[in-house]
């Protein structure tokens, strides 16, 4: 099992888990997603980041900005400002039988599980 975590976040790997490996978490919340939701969400995350990245020189040090991107069965909102934002996420249940899942990661455990599920990127499983 490959685990890290801070204050507010939380991120796992555990191939003996089967169907959900991966595992990511917040302020008394967690919960397990398949390795194609697992992309999927590191993915979206991903590019929020980078649109954020590209915007906060356009940005003043107080002016807001809301980021929101939907893609497959996720949606997820950066919410903030030049030096911090928070992340909020919907996975969709599609479907009979399909999860639907809301999580939100406040200001400053956003940025650091966004860094976090980047440098774990889309590994396979072990």
């Amino acid at each position: 099992m490959i685990e890290h975590a801070g204050p507010g976040w939380r991120l796992a790997r555990d191939p003996a888990r089967g169907s959900f490996p991966f595992l990511i978490g917040g302020e008394g919340w967690a919960f397990e997603l398949t390795q194609k939701e697992w992309a999927a969400l590191v993915l979206i995350i991903r590019e929020l980041s980078e649109q954020h990245l590209h915007l906060d020189a356009q940005l003043m040090s107080q002016e807001s900005i809301c980021l929101e991107m939907e893609k497959g069965p996720w949606w997820c909102c950066l919410d903030g400002d030049r030096d911090s934002w928070s992340l909020q996420f919907i996975l969709q249940g599609d479907g009979e039988g399909a999860r639907g899942i809301e999580g939100y990661w406040s200001i400053p455990a956003a940025q650091a599980i966004a860094s976090a599920m980047t440098n774990f990127g889309t590994q396979s499983i072990d």
